[in-house]
């Protein structure tokens, strides 16, 4: 006899990226249970930049507008030395993904806002002071002991067993989880710390950040939403956290940075640490880790959110495919091979950017504070910074892409697509992925793609569930020569005719994520679709997935 299967993925950790996650599979008819052992969403202070491609995301499930209610679009983050020269300003213009690059907001009320998205779902459930104390694969799913708690954690009533295809550690980075499959978590842990303090009733009105390379007294300052203006400071080496952020000393920390006759309403503080660690897989087995449960980064670049919701964006239709028997088990396999080394390279620039900021070595500090000036009047250089060129972007040589010959970095495939508005054929302007959806898109230029898809690739198209777009300049008729099943779009801005312009053919694949699986031309489309199918070993059959038998159970994984 089959078991019987709760829920298609069980999510531990009702995080930024555990949230995202659950809207994502709640918006592709996933059936999700996400577990929190809090009695409530973490309201301490956390991060404060959220970029244009965790927007997307957000756009994606249908939360932007929400999201962006907690947020300071275009936030410039600037670099002064101890007497207020700017060295260097991050103040990007372009909106490449159809928001801005960087927007300063407030993690908890956004936290707040995706868990009420999930609201929208009926079968998506959050559950809090509940704690994953065990799993146990069997063949088909996953087990799962789930322990109700108190508002300390501390157990009470009965266990409960759940069942699933899969497990999702989204649980921070202590994560229970990652620490029952045995993963290590190999990186390091600067022994700096910051104190970081919100105060109410925004005193200075700023709207922007400012790094103070100060070798004496280190410091940021952060223009948040709704009024609030975070600092924060070094803590010195030895010591004692409690003292550090005692009334008294919290006191005289704002009164060197603040006017005499300014009183800070001080709405929160806390003491944390820098780390830079990564697991070794983001998979094993049916359990998979998301988030800080798999990597970890200094704030510097405020990339450790970010890096978590691409993790979601990225593993969401991934499991669709999969938990609805549409493609095989090995398709989330990908999942670290295409996120494991930007989420490295995110972690690095981290570290980077720290080490610039508080040079660990007093000679470092020196040659920082000398250059630091006479670089910032290089063009180039200035321009470099400005822009966020230093920020390093996706790029899949391997998963589900298909290149043409060798992978190359400075070609289109398996990197993010552009995010340009167009027109539908009533003239209404839309981003492009409101136009498109959750979902794969066949789109192509000026010409619709139907008539070179055989019925074989057309199969793949309908596993899919991929919709075709033509996009033809706005002078075009959009009425004439529509694709089957699909839609006309107007290239209102002319980037999709400068984009093709370079690209080595007509037709890109998009995924849901918006990742360039591929780009062909139109004779070569229907091979283009087999050799991704391929890759995600899509399911071409006729026959209805069916549950697999259970078997003998497997390792029990206890949860520390």
């Amino acid at each position: 006899m089959a078991t019987q299967i709760d829920y298609d993925v069980v999510i531990a950790g009702a995080g930024p990226t555990g949230l995202t996650l659950a809207n994502h599979l709640g918006t592709l008819g996933v059936r999700v249970l996400v577990l929190e052992k809090l009695p409530a969403l973490i309201d301490y202070p956390r991060g404060v930049g959220v970029d244009d491609e965790a927007l997307r995301s957000f756009q994606a499930v249908g939360l932007v507008d929400a999201v962006r209610r907690h947020t300071v679009p275009n936030q410039i983050m600037r670099f002064v030395d101890r007497r207020g020269r700017v060295l260097a300003a991050i103040a990007p213009t372009a909106q490449p993904f159809g928001w801005p690059r960087r927007s300063g907001f407030i993690q908890p009320l956004v936290d707040r806002e995706l868990a009420e998205g999930l609201k929208r779902f009926p079968h998506v459930s959050l559950q809090l002071q509940r704690s994953v104390t065990g799993f146990v694969e069997f063949d088909g799913g996953i087990r799962i002991d789930v322990q109700p708690v108190d508002a300390h954690g501390e157990p009470v009533g009965e266990l409960r067993v759940v069942t699933a295809r899969y497990l999702v550690g989204c649980d921070g980075g202590r994560s229970p989880v990652r620490t029952a499959l045995g993963l290590p978590f190999d990186g390091k842990s600067e022994s700096t710390k910051w104190l970081v303090i919100d105060i109410a009733d925004e005193p200075i009105g700023t709207p922007n950040v400012h790094f103070v390379l100060d070798d004496e007294f280190p410091h940021v300052v952060l223009a948040l939403p709704h009024g609030v203006l975070r600092y924060e400071f070094m803590v010195p080496a030895g010591t004692d956290d409690a003292s550090f952020e005692s009334d008294d000393n919290v006191r005289k920390l704002l009164a060197r940075v603040l006017p005499a006759q300014v009183k800070p309403n001080v709405i929160r503080r806390r003491v944390y640490m820098h780390h830079a660690r990564i697991a070794p897989t983001f998979r094993q087995g049916r359990a998979l880790l998301a988030g800080d449960a798999a990597h970890l980064m200094p704030v510097w670049q405020g990339q450790g959110f970010n890096t978590g919701i691409r993790d979601a964006s990225n593993l969401a239709w991934k499991l669709a495919l999969v938990v609805k028997g549409q493609a095989g088990d090995a398709l989330l396999d990908t999942y670290t091979q295409e996120r494991h080394a930007h989420a490295g390279a995110m972690i690095d620039l981290s570290v980077l950017v720290g080490k610039i900021f508080v040079p660990g070595n007093p000679l470092l500090r020196v040659v920082r504070n000398v250059v630091g000036p006479w670089l910032s009047k290089l063009p180039s250089l200035r321009q470099y910074i400005a822009e966020m060129r230093f920020k390093p972007m996706p790029f899949f040589s391997e998963g589900v892409v298909a290149h043409r010959g060798t992978p190359d970095p400075k070609g289109q495939v398996g990197k993010v697509f552009m995010q340009p508005r167009v027109a539908d054929a009533n003239g209404k302007v839309h981003r492009l992925d409101d136009a498109i959806g959750l979902r794969f898109a066949l789109v192509s230029w000026s010409a619709r793609a139907d008539a070179w898809v055989d019925a074989g690739a057309r199969l793949i198209l309908d596993r899919l569930g991929a919709l075709p777009v033509v996009v033809r300049p706005d002078c075009q008729a959009l009425d004439r020569e529509a694709p089957q099943g699909g839609v006309v779009l107007a290239d209102t801005e002319g980037a999709f005719k400068r984009w093709f312009d370079e690209a080595p053919g007509g037709i890109v694949i998009l995924r849901p994520d918006r990742i360039v699986a591929a780009v062909c031309k139109p004779w070569e489309l229907s091979d283009t679709l087999r050799e991704l199918a391929r890759r995600m070993q899509l399911d071409l059959s006729d026959r209805p997935a069916t549950a697999a038998e259970p078997a003998a159970v497997t390792t029990l994984r206890a949860v520390a």
